[in-house]
């Protein structure tokens, strides 16, 4: 059974930052592409940040130069260092795992997703 399981978020003011971790089981995590995505109260979930079983990352233009996504394979773990938030990167993060080794750009390029943390920015 595949579990995804995200860790790290939490309440934090404009300009700090967070480190999210997904801790992944029940997969073989070095060749499944992972992403993270976000979605905000009354928006659709969009990627922020995803990166392929060969390495290759993308980074959605808004967080590109604050967020780095990164994966150790050997602990089937992926992260998302966040830096110099701001009040719009509020919302639900999403770890999520492309079967095809992605990095996918889609929800629907994923297969396997796990139940979330919250990041919330106040100013």
């Amino acid at each position: 059974q595949v579990q995804l399981v995200e860790s790290g978020g939490g309440l934090v003011q404009v300009g700090g930052s967070l480190m999210l971790s997904c801790a992944a089981s029940g997969l073989p995590f070095s060749t499944y592409g992972m992403g993270w995505f976000r979605q905000a109260p009354g928006k659709e979930r969009e990627p922020a940040a995803t990166i392929g079983s060969g390495g290759s990352i993308y980074y959605a233009d808004s967080v590109k130069g604050r967020f780095t996504i990164s994966r150790d394979n050997a602990r089937e773990t992926l992260y998302l260092q966040m830096n110099n938030l701001v009040p719009e990167d509020t919302g639900m993060y999403y770890c999520a795992a492309d079967l095809w080794g992605g990095p996918g750009l889609d929800t629907a390029d994923y297969d396997h997703w796990g139940q979330g943390t919250q990041v919330t920015v106040s100013s």
